[in-house]
């Protein structure tokens, strides 16, 4: 019997108590076609999967119903992070303007331009 026959029949008749179970109880240990380190890697496998298919519920949730608190405050922030933006970018310039400009740094010997 192959690894996914086993994953497939083992949670083919989970219920809900059994998910939550899945956390605590490796139900792989006892299989007699595993070896105890591949009923460990099956085991953290379908942890794994609980948790992806748990963060996926809660994805869907928040993007068909987005929070009302959050949408406000998030607004706020982006004004803030634009005068941010605005002010660095205004104190950039400043610091660029104050700088002395160089002189006696250009060499004329490149110079290929006519002279009259």
């Amino acid at each position: 019997m192959s690894h996914n026959a086993i994953i497939a029949s083992s949670s083919s008749g989970a219920s809900a108590s059994n998910t939550n179970d899945i956390l605590s109880v490796n139900p792989y240990e006892s299989h007699p076609s595993l070896k105890p380190v591949e009923a460990e890697v099956l085991w953290e496998y379908a942890k794994l999967a609980h948790h992806v298919k748990s963060l996926a519920q809660k994805t869907r949730e928040l993007h068909e119903e987005p929070d009302q608190t959050m949408l406000p405050r998030l607004r706020v922030l982006e004004k803030k992070m634009g005068l941010v933006l605005t002010l660095f970018k205004a104190s950039v310039w400043g610091v660029i303007n104050e700088q002395p400009v160089p002189e006696g740094n250009y060499n004329d010997s490149n110079n290929t331009t006519i002279q009259q």
